[in-house]
């Protein structure tokens, strides 16, 4: 039989999922918000499928991938790409998945506002959305995942 593993702080987030009456990348929690841009936002996701997981989204509140103008999917293109050096930097991870979950057969927990999610990954690793007895070990609290790669951010999107 396994044994059980805790991670006490995760009840809070898990309980409150559903209840959610925001928009979470126009409202965003400002201790979870790790860069801004003139036009789009990084910020740690609260149910991270592995340490460092980050959701860039436009500032722009739109469900719909493909109204997102040049200037807003470059600067989603530059955070993504500015979140990986800062990864990099604090995690060194072996890889990375980088992906767009539009609707929600296709995955979208948040299907009104667009993002895409940057996961860090590791050889060996098997956090990576389980499907054996959905046991994930994130061994970090987020705001401490928030504050360090803040810290590691490269500029000019430093806070």
């Amino acid at each position: 039989m396994p044994k059980p593993l805790w991670a006490p702080w995760r009840l809070e987030y898990v309980q409150q999922a559903d209840e959610l009456d925001r928009c979470i990348f126009c409202d965003p929690e400002e201790e979870l918000v790790v860069a801004r841009g003139e036009r789009a936002l990084v910020v740690v996701n609260r149910f991270p499928y592995s340490s460092g997981h980050l959701m860039v989204a436009p500032a722009r509140h739109t469900g719909d991938f493909g109204a997102l103008d040049v200037a807003e999917a470059s600067e989603v293109h530059a955070l993504a790409a500015s979140g990986l050096d800062a990864l990099r930097a604090t995690y060194a991870p072996d890889g990375f998945n980088l992906g767009w979950n539009l609707g929600r057969v296709a995955g979208a927990g948040i299907e009104d506002h667009v993002h895409l999610h940057v996961v860090p990954r590791w050889n060996g690793d098997t956090n990576f959305m389980p499907v054996l007895a959905d046991v994930k070990v994130l061994p970090e609290h987020l705001l401490e995942t928030a504050r360090r790669l803040r810290a590691a951010w490269p500029e000019p999107n430093r806070r």
